[in-house]
Parts: C-alpha cells; sequence; structure tokens
C-alpha cells in the first residue's frame, strides 16, 4: 500500500532513503535544511572555476550499496571514479600494494612484497591477520585496535595501521573499536576481488550522487523542500505530522543531534542515546602548485606532532587535469588537536609538512594555499563498546545516518545502508 512518507535530511542517508521508498511505491517529501542535497558529503562554493568538497571522501570496492544507489539514479561509477589497487605508499616509494587477484593470496603478495619492513614484520602481520581470520575477524567489544595489534612492531603499527585506522574509522588506534575495525578489514580485503580497491572521485562530490539523485527524485515525483529545517514532529492517530503536515511515517535522515532535538518529546531514551556522541573533526588543507604531481594519485603521509596530514591526493591525477590540475588535498584525520589550535596553523604546518615530506623538485613554487576547511562533526568517535541508536524509533518513526546500529563506522557506506533499513522499518516491510 503506497504512503505518505517524509525525509527529514538529505544527505546520503536521506537520498538513498527517499530512493528506496519511491521503488517501494510511496509518495515522499524530503526536506533539507541546505539549499541543496549532499550533507557533509559534497561540494562547497569557492571560486566557479574550481569545485572543492567539503572534505575528500574516497570509496572503496566493497562499498556495494553506495555504487548501486549511484547506478540507479543514472550516475556512472566507470566515468566518475578512478579505480586502482588498494596502494598505501609514502613520499619515500616504500608502502603496501595489493597486486590484482584473489583477496587473501594479494595480501600475502603485497605484505610479503612490502619495503621497508623486516622479514619478522612481514611475517608477524601476516600471522596476525590468520589468526584475525580463524577467528572470524570478531572481536571483545572492550577490545581497542591498540591492544588487537599491540604483538605488531612499532613500524607496522605506525605505517599501516594507524594510517588505515583513522582512514577507516576517523579514531586514532588507541580510541578506536577493534570489533569495527575488523569488520571493515574482513569486507575491504578479503570480500572478494576488486574489494579494496581504491575508488577515488574524478569530480566533485555532489556529482556522485546528490546532483543526479536530486534530479532522478524530482523526476520519480518526489517533493524536494531545500533550505527548510524541520522546527517539530508529533504522534498523529496512527500517523505523524511534520511541521503540521501529515504523514504515515517519517524518516529521521538528519544528523544525530538535529534527530535527538526532533525526539526528545516523543522518544526521550533514543534522544538521550543519539545526543551521547563524541565527535572528531577532519580537516582538509587544499594546496595548489601549478605543473606538479605526485607518484601516486594518494599518497600516505607520516603524521607527526608538526605534521597534521596523514593522506595527499593529487585531484590533478585523478580527475585528468582540467581545473583541479596542480591541486592537492591534504587530509587530516582525527584532527581535534589541530582544530584547537586553529585552521591558519594547520594551514601553515601542512604547508611544511608537504615541503618536508617530498623532494624539493616534486614542487613547482609557488605552492600556496587555496583553503583548509573543517568538518567539526565530521564522524562519531568509534570507540570499544559503543552503543548506538536502533534504527526503528517508534511505530512509523525511523532514523537514518552512519550513526545509527550497523556494522560499519561513519562512512558513506553505512549511511547509503542506513537509508533503506529505515525505510523498512518505518513501513513495517
Amino acid at each position: 500500500m503506497a504512503r505518505r512518507i517524509a525525509v527529514v535530511g538529505g544527505g546520503w542517508a536521506g537520498i538513498s532513503a527517499a530512493v528506496a521508498a519511491l521503488e517501494a511505491g510511496h509518495q515522499v517529501h524530503l526536506f533539507e535544511m541546505a539549499p541543496q542535497l549532499g550533507g557533509r558529503a559534497r561540494r562547497v562554493d569557492h571560486d566557479p572555476a574550481l569545485a572543492l568538497d567539503n572534505g575528500q571522501h574516497i570509496l572503496i570496492g566493497a562499498y556495494r550499496s553506495t555504487l548501486a544507489l549511484m547506478r540507479r539514479v543514472g550516475a556512472d561509477p566507470e566515468t566518475l571514479l578512478q579505480r586502482l589497487p588498494l596502494t598505501l605508499v609514502g613520499p619515500d616509494g616504500t608502502g603496501l600494494r595489493l597486486p590484482c587477484g584473489a583477496p587473501m593470496p594479494a595480501f600475502v603478495r603485497g605484505v610479503l612484497g612490502r619495503a621497508g619492513w623486516t622479514l619478522g614484520e612481514r611475517l608477524g602481520l601476516l600471522g596476525a591477520a590468520l589468526q584475525w581470520r580463524l577467528a572470524d575477524f570478531e572481536s571483545s567489544e572492550a577490545t581497542s585496535v591498540a591492544q588487537l595489534t599491540q604483538g605488531l612492531s612499532e613500524q607496522v603499527r605506525r605505517t599501516l595501521i594507524e594510517p588505515l585506522c583513522v582512514a577507516a574509522l576517523n579514531t586514532p588506534a588507541r580510541q578506536a573499536s577493534a570489533r569495527v575495525f575488523l569488520r571493515v578489514l574482513r569486507d575491504a580485503l578479503f570480500s572478494g576481488p576488486g574489494s579494496a580497491d581504491l575508488l577515488l572521485p574524478r569530480a566533485p562530490l555532489s556529482t556522485l550522487l546528490p546532483d543526479p539523485a536530486t534530479r532522478w527524485l524530482r523526476a520519480a515525483g518526489a517533493s524536494l523542500h531545500c533550505a527548510t529545517r524541520v522546527n517539530a514532529i508529533a504522534v498523529d492517530g496512527s500517523g505523524w505530522t511534520v511541521d503540521g503536515a501529515s504523514f504515515d511515517a517519517v524518516v529521521l535522515a538528519c544528523t544525530a543531534n538535529e534527530a535527538a532535538r526532533l525526539t526528545q518529546p516523543i522518544a526521550p531514551g533514543w534522544a538521550h542515546q543519539a545526543a551521547a556522541f563524541n565527535y572528531e573533526p577532519i580537516v582538509t588543507v587544499y594546496l595548489r602548485s601549478l605543473g606538479s604531481r605526485l607518484p601516486q594519485p594518494m599518497m600516505v603521509l607520516d603524521s607527526r606532532d608538526n605534521a597534521p596530514a596523514q593522506f595527499v591526493f593529487d585531484l590533478g591525477s585523478i580527475d585528468g587535469g582540467g581545473a583541479r590540475e596542480g591541486v592537492f588535498a591534504f587530509v587530516v584525520s582525527g584532527a581535534s588537536a589541530w582544530v584547537e589550535r586553529g585552521l591558519d596553523a594547520t594551514a601553515d604546518a601542512t604547508l611544511l609538512q608537504a615541503r618536508s615530506a617530498f623532494a624539493a623538485h616534486t614542487w613547482r613554487e609557488p605552492l600556496t594555499l587555496i583553503r583548509s576547511l573543517a568538518e567539526r562533526r565530521a564522524t562519531f568517535l568509534c570507540t570499544p563498546g559503543l552503543k548506538r541508536p536502533a534504527a526503528a524509533i517508534r511505530r512509523g518513526l525511523a532514523a537514518a545516518g552512519d550513526y545509527v546500529q550497523g556494522p560499519y563506522p561513519a562512512t558513506l557506506e553505512g549511511a547509503v545502508r542506513s537509508g533503506a533499513v529505515a525505510v523498512a522499518a518505518s513501513t513495517g516491510h
């Protein structure tokens, strides 16, 4: 039976929910505070000649729900994403390179061929990975990533585990949940050929999903209410009201704090849990050096007290030149300490790090700052034993977002998967 459904929030979870509801035959009204869809993964206004994102995101081959949603709304992942084998290489040329093929043999070959580690370090990592595999990638809820990997050498933990952990969970290894980290490793490294591949956006994030989804939703009959903040939801007999308008079901695909505000009068226990997260920022520092190229489209950096970034992306290399030729995105994950120092200090330190990390001939001067962007609540801190609120809140009311109960940390894939789950929970299907 067709129902009238309100989706509150137009990020990737809200888009996923709206598409799922329309495909189930429901009438959809989507409300979004910003002037456009996309949430925390969208382009930002900077310069008409240079499109920047509000943070540098990557996808991996295991993001099957996200890739399927892109295709459903008319976005072609093969065109919009550059697919590369997992390569985590630093400026000195050393790092982990996974060859093509079946994931387990590729992982073994990649680790054994990793330059810069001793044979003992390589065998130690393979032994730990075998133990994780035999345990079906499960661990105690109380275990941190640092505890999980304490038997590995400091070199392996610093050059592989920590970058992987902050990239996947945006949480330092000493604070990060080993259970969630292992789930990410299982799906990324061992769930089939291509699952660990890096999928680097050739175009701004809005082009990947929000823009084509906006067109698709309108063509499918959805009513989009952008630049509209929902003030209140309320029970209305067997249904709901959203700012006085009647609906059969509501999906809250807004931020956890907004969802907590809206549900406080009607589901205080759920609202308390949604409001209890601690968050970790991500800072992206965009630098320009016209005519410069890095050896790899994405490279790992040695992040220390005075070197903020863990990764750098050569946007010109990824998208084949154009307006982003000579533009580099330096990503600072787990950035709370740097946000406290301020964006100017972070940008200055990143400029010094860029010059120090790469040989002098890498950069064609001037190497200049374009812009620094901070997503202050980029992701929740994914700590051991963290209790996340359920998707189902009350009959006809559900939540979607990367923060609801699920196997993944705060990722695009987690957000997209949550949208379809929330529609099913709110409609009873």
